[in-house]
């Protein structure tokens, strides 16, 4: 695997644009406490180097929780620690209900990035109670990170599956507002794209009558995620090989 994650690297490495602006962090289904969008981090990005990243990343990201009760603490990773926007989301039980999701659209050092964002939405998601060492063998960890930021012409621009999206508006109080939806929640929901928008805008909170004016109104970026999601127990499996 290092072979092929080094050659991963060095190509993606090569089709970074670091001129990221603006930022902030947003749990996936919550309304954003600050504006800011990374534009353009990845251009034409290869699925297989991406997916070889992702695993290493996913592993570390699960062993850090560990780390949390003392345990010992995370190796450092070998994998590439250039930034990008991420979200680290938790599931729990056989019918993966959310357990916390959090993450940033500022790009961020993947090393650190991830160490945070693991601790923050297994933490403190203000949704959740903190994670505890008893629901560890219960657990889903997924990694999502954001790739090709667009603007788009309109509310309906983007396409359900495909496209994350991220959504300024004004509230009914004047108040600027702004929230997310990583690419999965329609599609697992079952929404269309008016269904979303609607949705997105009571999560950022949004509290008048929705009317076509409103959705006309909103600022959306759609961007896409590469997402890998590994069991408490795919972890088990990896520590047990690495000592075999």
């Amino acid at each position: 695997m290092n072979g092929r994650l080094g050659r991963a690297t060095n190509e993606m490495h090569n089709r970074i644009v670091r001129d990221a602006v603006g930022g902030g962090s947003d749990g996936c289904g919550c309304g954003e406490r600050v504006g800011g969008v990374v534009d353009g981090i990845v251009q034409d990005m290869k699925a297989a180097a991406a997916a070889t990243v992702i695993v290493a990343v996913v592993i570390v990201v699960v062993y850090n929780v560990n780390h949390l009760y003392n345990y010992d603490p995370p190796k450092s990773p070998s994998f590439t620690n250039d930034p990008y926007p991420l979200f680290v989301t938790w599931k729990i039980g056989r019918d993966r209900r959310l357990r916390g999701c959090i993450g940033t659209f500022s790009a961020m050092n993947l090393h650190s990035g991830l160490r945070e964002y693991a601790v923050t939405s297994a933490m403190k998601d203000s949704r959740f109670n903190p994670i505890t060492k008893e629901e560890f063998p219960k657990l889903h960890c997924s990694v999502s990170i954001l790739t090709h930021f667009e603007e788009a012409t309109d509310y309906l621009d983007w396409e359900v599956g495909i496209h994350g999206i991220r959504i300024e508006f004004v509230n009914e109080k004047g108040h600027k507002k702004t929230a997310t939806y990583l690419p999965e929640v329609a599609i697992e929901q079952g929404w269309d794209r008016l269904q979303t928008i609607d949705s997105l805008l009571r999560k950022g909170g949004y509290k008048g009558l929705i009317s076509t004016e409103v959705r006309k109104n909103v600022h959306l970026t759609r961007y896409r995620s590469e997402k890998v999601t590994v069991s408490y127990s795919d972890y088990v499996s990896q520590k047990q090989n690495s000592h075999a």
